[in-house]
């Protein structure tokens, strides 16, 4: 199979948006957990598993946290 110049173009710009997104996710995670769990953990030992369900326990604390009108610490 073989690809034109612009298709693997849209390829590689795909993966660097994934990557990008991936980061995000990572660098979120480390600044709710404050110091719980390193951004080095999360890219290296955290499984995307793991970060869904890390990511699942803070909305749900963010949501809370609106609801009961507490500071968001």
């Amino acid at each position: 199979m073989a690809l034109s110049n612009s298709e693997i173009d849209s390829y590689l710009k795909s993966f660097d948006n994934l990557q990008k997104q991936i980061k995000d996710e990572i660098f979120r995670i480390s600044w709710h957990m404050r110091g719980g769990v390193s951004s080095h953990d999360l890219f290296n030992v955290y499984s995307y598993e793991d970060r869904q369900i890390i990511n699942e326990i803070i909305k749900d604390n963010i949501e809370t946290t609106k609801k009961t009108q507490m500071p968001l610490l």
